[in-house]
């Protein structure tokens, strides 16, 4: 027994001493240090709130979205306050809620029919958009309630930006009036809001907003009335001096409103609408969407060196998206520095810190930016050929075999085709490309966009480019005797006297690599090799796992989210095909667009067409995607009736059946064979039915 527990205890001694000799080895190996630079030194120190930056990126997706103003621009156009609508809400309690109202209210709120079929209207149509409109109202009450009482106006009048713009800084209209408050051209040059090619400072909300607060003390010292002084900010004093006028001398909105221009009718009962619906949203089962917590405390500070929204979004690891809203005075995502002026850069508070703490190397990154671009009138590189003196024969100086790697970016175009559920914002991000350049790509006018419609998608690669040169078998004869500067065309030649051809193809050929993989050098993290390959360090993090940013000399980081592949030496073509359409009697380039699937600009690209212009027996260049070619080929198989599908168009003054035409990508005969036309008389008001 004794012999058992002696052997047990030695074993165990000697396993101790085996495991402690491990630890000590594994000690005394040291770490290589890595050495940062003075950027990834500022961005490891940065503290990153993962909860609040999930709950900002979904709300900047709702305050950025546009398709709630285009919505209510419809609305103010063409509602009808006569109509009646059927939605439970009984007239003596709504009676009651705005006599309620009143009493708390400088404007004048009163029942009257028209009013109480507007509020239904909302209620029944609007209600979602108002639930969204309630959660981005959050981040810009406070900015209109401090201008309105600066000039002593009604604190009500906020609740005018959600009709004008539906809290859209970017909102422009069909007359091009702009921003939140949308000022035209001249009344904002009036208010002294700057517009010039860098910026627009009717988008940006706080200066705006102060002119917009003017601007309504200066009319009610005029009118005396807040509803007349509604009425004067949507058509102007004229037209509401005009009206009262006409009425013979009535001062009540509601008295001189058949007097009004029909839009400015329904703006005021709009706006009282507005007012009710956000007062008793509660009773109507109206949700606001809030974020979990309120993260848009901002403030701004004066830029020093021009900057670019790409730059600053670098530096701040940012996206560029917020940084545009936040600023969106910026027409070209470039905030200018110019003498005697001062702009400024809005960011959320925790940026504002780091930029001001760092605010030397951040220039410092800009101007290394600035002093390594392209410069115009460059000098073009060249070789040099020296004389061997003992052979009397020539050799090229530095032309030994070596490999070079160069990193270039490729554009490849994609092709999305829209399912069901798919959105603008969502695919976007599936791209990582910007919502605006998407739309620009497919001449799209508003943010939707109709389920199987292919999107063109335009992506950069990061690839490495393998340029392999052969040291020179043989000395080369020439008979200079002296220095001669060759360039590089000319040495090009003189190699082609040496090499064979194969050989002289392997010189001057250039495989594109992808590179899907990057090995941890040293002095290298996740900020600067994010920086090499223009990535995201968040994306980095995801595709190779990383719960922090502590990587290993050697690791191997994925660069994509697809799997490695092996790219074959030829080039990789676009999922396109080119066809040519010959021209027949009775065409024009507004249906062969529509025939084939694609916009009318683009086939004036790719036939570089000046005009709308086209003849019988000519060749038009046709570039579709392949679900394109597809999906037209469905189409003609099922030989759908090409007046199916219609819309109602109404017609406007100054509008004639061939301006229609044009304005709808249609012909005038379709248009009066659609609507039992005989001749070309159109009157105001006139409803017309128009292919779609």
């Amino acid at each position: 027994m004794m012999n058992k527990k002696f052997a047990f205890l030695l074993l165990l001694f000697s396993v101790t001493n085996i495991f402690s000799q491990d630890i000590v080895l594994q000690d005394s190996v040291t770490k290589p240090e890595l050495k940062l630079s003075f950027l990834d030194s500022l961005k490891t120190t940065y503290v990153i709130d993962e909860m609040s930056a999930c709950v900002d990126d979904k709300c900047f997706k709702e305050l950025t979205n546009d398709d709630i103003s285009k919505q209510l621009f419809d609305d103010i156009k063409n509602i009808n306050l006569d109509q009646t609508v059927d939605f439970e809400l009984p007239t003596e309690l709504l009676k009651e809620r705005l006599r309620l109202m009143d009493e708390k209210s400088p404007f004048n709120i009163e029942y009257n029919v028209g009013l109480e079929n507007i509020i239904k209207s909302f209620l029944k149509n609007r209600k979602r958009s108002f639930e969204r409109l309630m959660g981005i109202s959050q981040y810009y009450f406070p900015m209109f309630e401090e201008a309105m009482a600066k000039y002593n106006v009604p604190l009500e009048i906020k609740y005018l930006a959600i009709v004008e713009s539906a809290l859209n800084p970017k909102a422009v209209s069909r007359v091009g009036a702009t921003g939140l408050w949308q000022f035209m051209y001249e009344t904002g040059k009036q208010y002294k809001l700057n517009v010039n090619s860098y910026v627009d400072e009717r988008s940006d909300a706080l200066k705006a907003s102060d002119a917009a607060a003017q601007y309504m003390s200066n009319m009610y010292k005029i009118f005396g009335d807040w509803e007349l002084v509604l009425a004067s900010y949507n058509s102007g004093a004229g037209n509401v001096t005009k009206a009262i006028r006409r009425s013979g001398g009535h001062q009540n909105f509601w008295n001189i409103r058949k007097f009004l221009p029909k839009e400015t009718a329904s703006y005021v009962p709009m706006f009282l609408a507005t007012m009710y619906i956000f007062e008793y949203h509660k009773e109507h089962g109206i949700v606001p969407e809030r974020a979990i917590a309120n993260h848009f405390a901002v403030d701004t500070i004066a830029i020093k060196n021009k900057m670019t929204f790409k730059q600053i979004s670098a530096l701040l690891d940012m996206p560029e998206a917020q940084i545009e809203f936040l600023n969106p005075s910026y027409k070209m995502k470039v905030i200018p520095y110019v003498t005697n002026e001062t702009h400024f850069l809005c960011l959320p508070k925790d940026k504002i810190a780091i930029f001001a703490s760092n605010e030397d190397k951040m220039y410092a990154y800009v101007n290394y930016q600035e002093k390594n671009r392209e410069r115009p009138f460059a000098a073009k590189a060249k070789l040099k050929v020296s004389k061997d003196s003992i052979s009397g024969s020539e050799n090229i100086d530095e032309a030994l075999v070596e490999t070079k790697t160069i990193m270039k970016n490729v554009s490849r175009t994609k092709f999305h085709k829209v399912k069901r559920g798919d959105n603008l914002s969502d695919i976007a991000d599936k791209y990582n490309v910007a919502m605006s350049d998407l739309k620009k790509w497919n001449h799209l006018k508003s943010n939707k966009v109709q389920q199987g419609k292919s999107l063109k998608i335009i992506t950069e690669e990061r690839i490495a480019i393998v340029q392999k040169v052969k040291k020179p078998k043989t000395i080369l004869e020439a008979k200079a005797e002296s220095k001669t500067e060759l360039t590089e065309e000319k040495a090009v030649a003189v190699l082609d006297k040496q090499v064979s051809k194969k050989e002289k193809t392997e010189l001057i050929t250039e495989k594109p690599v992808v590179v899907n993989e990057h090995i941890v050098k040293q002095g290298e993290n996740l900020t600067s090799i994010a920086k090499e390959h223009r990535l995201y360090v968040a994306d980095l993090k995801k595709w190779n796992n990383l719960k922090d940013g502590n990587i290993k000399l050697g690791d191997k980081l994925k660069l994509s989210e697809s799997p490695v592949v092996a790219v074959a030496d030829e080039e990789v073509k676009p999922n396109t095909e080119t066809t040519f359409y010959t021209i027949k009697k009775g065409d024009n380039i507004s249906l062969i667009a529509k025939n084939n699937n694609v916009t009318v600009d683009d086939l004036k690209e790719w036939n570089n067409l000046d005009s709308n212009v086209v003849k019988v027996g000519e060749k038009l260049k046709i570039e579709k995607s392949i679900e394109a070619i597809a999906e037209v080929s469905k189409k003609d198989t099922k030989k759908k009736d090409k007046y199916q599908e219609q819309k109602l168009y109404v017609v406007q003054k100054g509008d004639s059946l061939f301006s229609i035409s044009q304005k709808h990508h249609t012909t005038v005969a379709d248009i009066k064979k659609l609507n039992d036309i005989k001749d070309e008389n159109l009157k105001p008001g006139m409803k017309l039915k128009i292919k779609a």
